[in-house]
């Protein structure tokens, strides 16, 4: 197994920063266009690591979908690639990202949320692109009701093969509901999928309804097939998570907080699984069993026991997790009245045993929230911030020699 040594680096990198900073103008032409209104903060992006150690990033600048690559971890980025030819309101902050896969034969696949006018509805969008990110194919919206409602908070998982499944918060059976006079809970889970790398994609299947409405939705693939964690609403207004197959179905309850509120946290979780089954979720709750960041791993019928993370007096939040075969990452933020921090703690042994919290850097203005990335070879951790912009932290890790598995 690997095992990380230290911290290569906890301050900005300087030349990551204004890397991206420059881009907007080469990505636009240096043409303005005219738009009805300000469009809102779009600090949140979407990051991958390819099987080649590339990192890529997905971002939004001046209602455009911009597309990157670094070989560098972020010391030099490719010339980015515009994605959406015309300019969309793209959510892109909070809850709601751009997200960006790269399956084994290099195709890179994108999905976002088209911000409609209309209150909080929204179309969940796809593009591809065949060509290692040169140039993309048409954006398409994947929601096929035909509603002007709430289409959101989507989530992507791959198999790297061709499959791809894409899930998100739809409003469509709660406006059905409405519209016969019936009361509904909360939203759906409605899903889409791909044999063929986003060449095509099949009819939208509804897999669940009664969701919280704005708690992002993730998926992870596993050797099962891919898995969802969603916060479910149980009973009344208990807002709990829960997790499912989505080929196999059978909904089960993944936490037992006790949080009965009627409204929205706007505060999804974070799934990550091995390649031998395990599931690993990082969450937040506010619970009556138990209040703040937590994280737990599932083998089968078995359960850890929830372990706190990080400073409920910094308001730890917006956890996320990554793995690679028995190296687990945890990435996290917490703001002391002053400024925000990425904080991060590891495991080198599935989730056992965990490493102290480490605090990576910091910001005093706006922030995204942290996110980890990990594949074979390198461990990096990109936290996008209004102050110092784009900011990528490599984690130095080496062979150690291999456990018996």
């Amino acid at each position: 197994m690997y095992r990380i040594l230290r911290i290569a680096s906890i301050f900005l990198m300087s030349v990551s920063a204004t890397a991206l900073a420059g881009q907007q103008d080469s990505a636009n032409g240096g043409q303005s266009h005219s738009m009805s209104h300000a469009p809102k903060a779009t600090l949140a992006v979407g990051a991958a690591l390819d099987e080649n150690g590339r990192l890529w990033i997905a971002r939004v600048e001046n209602q455009r979908l911009l597309v990157s690559w670094s070989d560098d971890d972020g010391t030099n980025f490719s010339t980015p690639v515009i994605v959406t030819p015309e300019p969309e309101a793209i959510s892109a902050d909070g809850e709601s990202r751009p997200k960006i896969a790269v399956a084994r034969d290099g195709a890179v696949l994108l999905t976002w949320v088209q911000s409609l006018p209309q209150k909080y509805a929204g179309n969940v969008r796809f593009a591809r692109s065949t060509d290692s990110g040169k140039t993309f194919s048409a954006p398409i919206t994947l929601n096929d009701d035909g509603r002007i409602t709430s289409h959101r908070f989507d989530s992507m998982a791959i198999d790297g093969d061709g499959r791809v499944v894409i899930a998100w918060l739809d409003a469509r059976d709660r406006d059905a509901a409405k519209e016969k006079g019936d009361k509904f809970r909360g939203s759906s889970i409605y899903t889409v999928k791909s044999l063929d790398n986003g060449k095509s994609f099949g009819p939208n299947h509804r897999f669940h309804e009664h969701t919280c409405e704005c708690c992002r939705i993730t998926l992870a693939w596993t050797k099962d097939g891919p898995v969802a964690l969603w916060r479910n609403i149980f009973g009344t207004n208990t807002r709990d998570f829960a997790i499912a197959n989505l080929d196999e179905g059978g909904v089960r309850r993944a936490t037992h907080d006790k949080w009965q509120v009627d409204a929205c946290p706007h505060n999804g979780g974070s799934l990550a699984a091995d390649r031998w089954g395990k599931l690993h979720l990082a969450w937040f709750t506010n619970g009556t069993a138990r209040q703040g960041l937590f994280y737990k791993n599932i083998d089968g019928d078995w359960e850890s026991q929830p372990m706190p993370i990080g400073n409920p007096a910094a308001q730890a939040n917006h956890a996320s997790v990554v793995l690679k075969d028995k190296i687990v990452i945890l990435s996290w933020r917490e703001f002391d009245g002053q400024s925000y921090s990425a904080q991060l703690m590891y495991s080198v042994n599935g989730g056992v045993s965990w490493s102290e919290p480490t605090r990576l850097m910091s910001s005093a203005g706006a922030t995204d929230y942290p996110l980890p990335l990990i594949n074979g070879e390198k461990v990096l951790v990109v936290w996008n911030t209004a102050k110092e912009g784009l900011r990528i932290v490599p984690i130095e890790r080496i062979t150690a020699g291999r456990s018996s598995l």
